[in-house]
């Protein structure tokens, strides 16, 4: 087998365009060696070396062109169902027309605001929120809104949060126009500050459905003398009731799942009722964790007496 030669940097080690190393003086005939993938037209790609499908499109990128949609949002690290997940959208600049080629969702007349994110231009959180109102349903377009509005209880020391604010992502929703607005509109009615997770947003819209009452997302919870005992997914602090998504921490990592239990326990201790709900309760049997958590509410000492 050949020997390839090596590539100078930086078409060594990430995506590059084709012109870019021929300007570089690399030859012709190295760009089409078997080290290296064809991801786009255009585009060549060194073997071996991760890459996300936008860093791979990136090298095509126009000046004023930015990823959006479900891209945008992967960049901004939202929840997203798997079935969009790893689609690739690209907003063409103004005054330049849409992007072509296989694989990529182009778009054009681009609204909103421009960021930077992982080192590439994409749509702001507010412009990714009304354009995701064209592609996602109403409960996963509250997740992703959920998540942008979210201020992590452990923080990132190198990320701002929230990405944006409540105020700031239904202002957005009521001034757009055009298509997926009516969707967007309702959905950042939907939004609330507190949920880490998408099921916890599901979970809590099951609720609210369900004609609940509705409780404060992601609360601190205390004994009676006043000490802390953790953060819950959903709280009704008056009524002693949580309700907690259950996720795979008992199976990835014994260490989080013991930490649970204790914080479980502290918290029945204290007199609350903890409702544990799984994915089944979820998606398979929602009713059943509705009726559940409906006769915990009802049954509270601090439940007002039906007369």
């Amino acid at each position: 087998m050949p020997k390839h030669i090596a590539l100078p940097p930086p078409f060594s080690s990430e995506p590059f365009r084709v012109s870019a190393a021929l300007s570089a003086d690399v030859g012709a005939g190295r760009l089409r060696g078997g080290d290296l993938d064809r991801p786009f037209r255009g585009v060549r790609h060194p073997l071996g070396i991760p890459a996300a499908p936008f860093q791979l499109y990136a090298p095509l990128l126009r000046s004023g062109d930015r990823f959006s949609h479900v891209t945008a949002a992967s960049l901004w690290d939202a929840p997203l169902p798997k079935s969009v997940a790893e689609q690739l959208h690209v907003m063409a600049g103004s005054g330049l027309t849409r992007v072509r080629g296989r694989g990529v969702h182009g778009h054009d007349g681009a609204a909103g605001k421009t960021a930077r994110r992982r080192g590439v231009p994409c749509s702001d959180p507010a412009a990714t929120f009304l354009e995701l109102a064209t592609i996602l349903d109403l409960d996963d377009l509250v997740a992703v809104g959920d998540h942008f509005v979210l201020t992590p209880h452990v923080l990132d020391p190198l990320e701002e949060r929230p990405f944006l604010t409540l105020a700031a992502l239904r202002d957005a929703a009521h001034s757009a126009s055009g298509r997926g607005v009516r969707r967007a509109r309702r959905a950042a009615e939907l939004v609330r500050e507190g949920a880490e997770s998408r099921p916890e947003t599901l979970l809590r819209l099951l609720i609210y459905r369900g004609g609940l009452s509705e409780p404060t997302c992601g609360a601190a919870v205390a004994d009676a003398r006043g000490r802390h005992i953790g953060w819950f997914d959903l709280v009704w602090p008056e009524l002693l009731t949580i309700v907690e998504y259950d996720g795979d921490q008992h199976r990835t990592s014994t260490s989080q799942y013991e930490r649970d239990i204790t914080r479980f326990d502290r918290a029945i201790e204290a007199g609350f009722c903890v409702i544990r709900v799984r994915s089944r309760g979820l998606l398979i049997t929602p009713e059943h964790t509705l009726d559940r958590i409906r006769r915990a509410l009802e049954s509270s000492p601090a439940a007002p007496k039906r007369r």
